[in-house]
């Protein structure tokens, strides 16, 4: 059993995580945005905003002081979205210990410096080796359910791997680790772009054939960006690489899939995420991923068709046309695939 842990963030991973790190912690510390929220959990041990229905352990509480919810604490898990991330690790400043373990849930590559998210923490709070990045196909309304999922930790060191992999496995939450936390940071950002251009296609009603094409033809992308920045490609065949791209593209939970759906039909971005209280995070993916794939040079195609569509105005049809005008190379170009 760990002591206390605290959760930084309330949106639904948020929720979820607190349900998983309960059954191995004393007590568990959630940081809520609002103060709203905050009292609520404490008063019916229900978020109010996101999985409604979920029942938190009695040993989680919530606070919207972070000095509140750090008091003590052991470990601290970072599930923000990405867009915040920075901001709110400047906050913590002074208030997290030099050597407290720190396991980020949050995806997405920083605009900008290009940072993956464990980075993003790093270069604010300092110690890059005690910071570890979680990510596999889990959708949090899933794992309320008890339905059995699975996830990579990734860490430079082994022991602090060991350390969060424990504090989160349980018979139906199986957890792996791995040393390669570039890769799979790298693969829990671009997933979601590739998801967009599925749910676009779905919504398009483009077929079967046209999804599994987008997912391993993204997955091929993403294995190029991985390689690009130091990871290693096997990553991308695990629960943060095909595991996670699958879960994504396919499920009605993924709010990018969904996203890229209702964009097919003529919703906007602002005006999806008004309407679900979601952050595509995806949408913010395909922009520090173009950026990150024109400075190293990375054919990247797909993210390019997303970006184009989302920022630059191009039609649905014109982007497509663009993807199939493309000539098809080997299938694993820019892959060094042979040991």
């Amino acid at each position: 059993m760990a002591g206390r842990i605290a959760v930084i963030g309330s949106g639904s991973w948020g929720t979820a995580a607190a349900g998983l790190l309960a059954a191995h912690a004393d007590d568990v510390r959630v940081w809520a945005h609002s103060p709203k929220v905050a009292e609520a959990i404490n008063r019916t041990h229900r978020n109010p905003r996101h999985l409604t229905d979920f029942e938190l352990p009695a040993n989680v509480s919530a606070s919207h002081d972070f000095a509140q919810v750090l008091d003590g604490a052991e470990s601290m898990v970072m599930v923000v979205p990405s867009s915040f991330l920075r901001g709110i690790c400047e906050e913590l400043k002074g208030l997290v210990p030099e050597d407290l373990p720190i396991v980020v849930l949050t995806k997405g590559i920083e605009p900008g410096t290009h940072l993956l998210m464990a980075d993003v923490v790093a270069d604010v709070l300092g110690n890059p080796a005690r910071v570890a990045a979680l990510s596999g196909p889990n959708h949090a309304e899933e794992i309320c359910q008890g339905l059995i999922s699975a996830a990579v930790v990734a860490c430079q060191s082994e022991e602090l791997a060991a350390y969060f992999q424990e504090a989160f496995v349980s018979q139906e939450f199986r957890v792996y680790r791995s040393q390669d936390i570039k890769g799979v940071e790298v693969c829990a950002a671009v997933k979601n772009v590739v998801a967009i251009a599925c749910g676009i296609c779905a919504g398009l009603g483009l077929g079967d054939n046209t999804l599994a094409v987008l997912m391993t033809r993204g997955l091929a992308e993403i294995s190029r960006i991985v390689c690009a920045v130091g990871g290693d490609p096997m990553t991308c065949m695990g629960l943060a690489g095909m595991g996670d791209l699958v879960a994504t593209c396919t499920s009605r939970h993924s709010r990018n899939r969904t996203f890229g759906e209702a964009f097919s039909h003529g919703e906007s971005l602002e005006d999806y995420e008004e309407r679900t209280g979601m952050v595509v995070e995806g949408a913010r993916a395909a922009q520090s991923t173009w950026e990150l794939a024109r400075e190293l040079g990375i054919e990247a195609p797909l993210t390019n068709a997303v970006h184009s569509i989302l920022y630059d105005g191009t039609e649905l049809g014109e982007a497509a046309q663009l993807l199939l005008d493309r000539d098809p190379h080997v299938e694993f170009y820019g892959l060094d695939t042979r040991e």
